[in-house]
C-alpha cells in the first residue's frame, strides 16, 4: 500500500510535455481541412427531394400578391376622363358645377314638366327595385356610393346613365328626412306594359277602386297602399285627383304603384270602359238618411251634404238650360239627382264584381259618380261614427270599406 501511494505522488510531480510550435500548427491546419460528415437520408427521402428539385414550388407570397393585385384591380376604378368603370358598370362622376341633379328633380316635382317630359322621380333602394322588377325604364340614376349599385339588378342598369354625386347634393334635393343616397329618373310607367308581382295577381279580387276628387297627396298614396293590400285588381283616378306620380304620393304608396294597375286622368264617361258589365258601383258616404221617416226624398244636392252642387257637371243637364241669378245661392238651385239607396257598410254588398268610389274630404263625391252607381244599381255605404264627428278621413274610410269588401268577397 505504501509503495502504491509513493508512485501516485511521483506521477503528480511530473511536468507537462510541450510539443514544438510547428507540430501544433500542422495539427490545427489539418483540423480545419477536415470535411464535415455527410448524412445520407433514407431512399424515400432522397426521391422526394429529387422531385422537389425537378418541380420548384413558387414562393408563398407570389399567389397572395397576385390575388391582391387582382382584387385591387376589380375594386379600383379605371379612370377615363370623367368616366369610371366598376363591376362592369360604367358610370360618370359629376363635377362641382354639374346641375343635372337639380334639373331632373325640378322636372319630377312639377306636374306640368312631368307630363311634358314623361318622367318620374323615385328615391330609395326599395322603390327602385320594385320599379325595375315591374318593368319600368330607368333613364338616369344618381348615387353617392359605388357599393349601392350591387343591390340593384346589373342588367337593368347597363342602359341607364349612372352618375355619382356627393351625398350632400342628394340630401339637399331630397324630401326624405334620412335619404339613402339613391335617386332614379324613370320614364312614366304604362300600366299596360308593366309586369306586376305574381303573388299580387294571384290574390287579386273582382274589386276595383275609383278615386273622385282626392286632392291630398298623402291621402291618395295611403289609399293606393290600402288598395294593394286589400287585393284590388285596379285603381281608376278621375280628373280632379292629384297626380298619382307625384313624389309625395309615391312615397306614401310604399310601392303600391308597381303592384296593381293605376289608370289616371279619366273622364267620367270613360270610367265604365274599365269595368265589366256586371260590376256594381258603390259609394262611400258619411251622411245617413232614414228614408222610412222622410216624407219626401231630397231634391237638392245641398240636402245630401256630400255631393258637388254644380249642376253643369251633369251631362244630362245642358249648360244652356242652367240659369241662376246673382241673388240666388246654391241652396236655391234645384237639381234632379238620383236617390241611391243607403246601407251600413257591414251589411252584404260585395257579392260579385264591385267598384268602390271614394270622394275627397273637401269636394266630396261628384254627381257623375251617382249616375254611375244608379246605372249599375249600386248603393251608398255608410260608416257609423260617434255623433258630433263630421266625417272620417278619406284614406281611413277607403281602408274600412275595401277590407270589408275583401271579407265579403272571400266568403261569397
Amino acid at each position: 500500500m505504501a509503495a502504491l501511494m509513493r508512485s501516485v505522488f511521483a506521477c503528480s510531480r511530473l511536468t507537462s510535455v510541450r510539443l514544438p510550435v510547428c507540430v501544433q500548427v500542422k495539427r490545427d491546419v489539418r483540423a480545419l481541412r477536415r470535411k464535415p460528415l455527410r448524412i445520407i437520408p433514407p431512399e424515400s427521402h432522397r426521391e422526394k427531394r429529387a422531385k422537389d428539385v425537378r418541380e420548384p414550388t413558387p414562393p408563398k407570397s407570389a399567389p397572395d400578391k397576385h390575388r391582391r393585385d387582382r382584387d385591387t384591380e376589380d375594386k379600383t376604378s379605371v379612370q377615363e376622363g370623367d368616366t369610371e368603370r366598376t363591376h362592369e358598370l360604367k358610370y360618370e362622376r359629376a363635377r362641382a358645377e354639374d346641375k343635372r341633379l337639380s334639373k331632373v328633380v325640378t322636372i319630377a316635382k312639377s306636374k306640368k314638366f312631368r307630363e311634358r317630359h314623361g318622367q318620374i322621380l323615385l328615391e330609395g333602394q326599395r322603390l327602385l327595385i320594385d320599379a325595375l322588377d315591374a318593368g319600368a325604364v330607368l333613364q338616369t340614376l344618381f348615387f353617392s356610393r359605388v357599393d349601392q349599385l350591387k343591390a340593384l339588378p346589373a342588367e337593368k342598369l347597363k342602359k341607364a346613365n349612372l352618375i355619382k354625386v356627393k351625398f350632400e347634393d342628394i340630401k339637399m334635393w331630397s324630401d326624405v328626412i334620412m335619404p339613402q343616397g339613391l335617386m332614379g329618373i324613370f320614364g312614366k310607367p304604362d300600366h299596360v306594359k308593366m309586369t306586376f308581382p305574381v303573388v299580387q295577381v294571384q290574390n287579386s279580387l273582382p274589386l276595383s277602386l275609383i278615386c273622385d276628387n282626392i286632392r291630398d297627396p298623402g291621402n291618395l298614396g295611403t289609399i293606393l297602399r290600402c288598395a294593394a293590400g286589400a287585393g284590388c285588381n285596379k285603381v281608376l283616378l278621375t280628373k280632379g285627383c292629384v297626380d298619382a306620380w307625384e313624389p309625395k304620393v309615391i312615397r306614401a304608396g310604399m310601392g303600391a304603384h308597381f303592384r296593381l294597375p293605376i289608370v289616371t286622368s279619366l273622364e267620367w264617361d270613360m270610367v265604365s270602359n274599365y269595368l265589366s258589365e256586371d260590376t256594381k258601383v258603390f259609394l262611400a258616404d258619411n251622411f245617413w238618411q232614414d228614408i222610412e221617416q222622410t216624407t219626401c226624398p231630397p231634391n237638392k244636392a245641398i240636402d245630401y251634404g256630400w255631393i258637388s252642387s254644380d249642376p253643369r257637371r251633369i251631362q244630362k243637364i245642358p249648360e244652356d238650360d242652367y240659369y241662376a241669378s246673382s241673388d240666388e245661392g246654391e241652396d236655391n238651385i234645384q237639381q234632379n239627382i238620383p236617390n241611391i239607396p243607403i246601407q251600413r257598410y257591414y251589411e252584404p254588398w260585395a257579392q260579385g264584381p264591385s267598384a268602390l268610389v271614394i270622394g275627397g274630404e273637401t269636394h266630396g263625391l261628384s254627381l257623375e259618380s251617382l249616375l254611375l252607381a244608379e246605372n249599375s244599381r249600386g248603393r251608398r255605404l255608410y260608416i257609423p261614427v260617434v255623433p258630433g264627428i263630421d266625417s272620417l278621413n278619406s284614406a281611413m274610410a277607403a281602408s274600412i270599406l275595401l277590407f270589408e269588401g275583401r271579407r265579403q268577397l272571400k266568403q261569397s
